[in-house]
């Protein structure tokens, strides 16, 4: 099915950049290039730092750098220094460039209504629904799953988005302390695993493995932001971790849910878990699963 789909992705790829402008210098319309016209959308209105402008538009420093120089030297923008940490740089639109930004987002509008207007109500609802899941399939396609260490700023982040909502997500709410423990130590080489999913260079997921005893592994930790719900990153970083656990030579995998969390029972089950005895104390636990691998 890949190699027949090749022509269909390449032939929308052709159209799609033909229609927005990326190969001439006036996007939009505009007397301007696309790569000018998407560094004024990402700073926006209350600016953004250097590297992380650099991380989100995945450009390289020197690349950025010209770009950021042409945009001053039009007067739409300014870097400058951070006053509490002059190594970090802020990009901010000057007025001029907010003039600008107006400006783009209302021939933005324009373009959207004139792609629109000659299709019926019908046809208006399927492109945009098609052009809806084109979006998340390609955020599916380019977020990332790898292993990363437990301690890293990221995966701490995750770990407490991920406590945090459990903790409004239960009855009772939920208290780390009270729970089955998941340590930095417990979920590295060669005892566990602990990976991280990235969107865009962001942290949208994580889960980890520990052994519990030889053969049999815990899988924990599992969360994914509402922001990159429905992408199906769930079953990918379950997979990940079932592969994980089978390189480190288990052959069972065991996990407890709480009743309240719905879509991960379902999650389970779709995946070859079966329901099965309690096989721990954990006070949050209402479910428990394991599958052999």
């Amino acid at each position: 099915m890949q190699d027949e789909a090749i022509p269909t992705v390449r032939s929308f790829s052709r159209s799609f950049t033909q229609r927005i402008g990326v190969f001439t210098d006036r996007f939009l319309g505009r007397d301007r290039p696309l790569a000018e016209a998407r560094l004024i959308f990402e700073v926006g209105r209350e600016g953004c730092d250097v590297r992380e402008l650099r991380s989100r538009l995945d450009l390289d420093s020197g690349y950025l750098s010209r770009l950021l120089r042409s945009l001053e030297r039009q007067g739409l923008l300014e870097v400058v220094p951070q006053e509490n940490d002059r190594r970090i740089r802020r990009a901010c639109l000057t007025a001029a460039g907010g003039v600008e930004l107006d400006e783009l987002n209302r021939r933005g509008d324009e373009f959207a209504r004139s792609l629109l207007a000659p299709l019926s109500a019908a046809e208006q609802e399927r492109i945009v629904r098609a052009m809806r899941d084109v979006e998340q399939l390609l955020n599916a396609a380019a977020t990332t799953i790898d292993l990363e260490n437990p301690a890293s700023a990221d995966a701490r982040w995750c770990i407490e988005q991920y406590f945090r909502e459990l903790d409004e997500r239960f009855e009772q709410g939920f208290d780390s302390a009270q729970s089955i423990s998941a340590d930095s130590q417990e979920t590295m080489p060669p005892h566990g695993a602990f990976l991280l999913a990235r969107l865009d260079d962001r942290a949208v997921g994580c889960g980890a493995l520990k052994t519990l005893q030889p053969g049999i592994g815990s899988i924990k930790r599992m969360w994914v932001s509402r922001s990159a719900r429905g992408l199906g990153l769930g079953r990918r970083i379950l997979s990940a971790l079932e592969l994980q656990a089978r390189e480190l030579g288990l052959e069972v995998v065991r996990l407890e849910t709480n009743r309240s969390l719905e879509e991960a029972q379902a999650l389970y089950r779709r995946q070859g878990y079966r329901e099965v005895s309690a096989f721990n104390d954990d006070p949050y636990a209402d479910y428990w699963f394991e599958k052999r691998l």
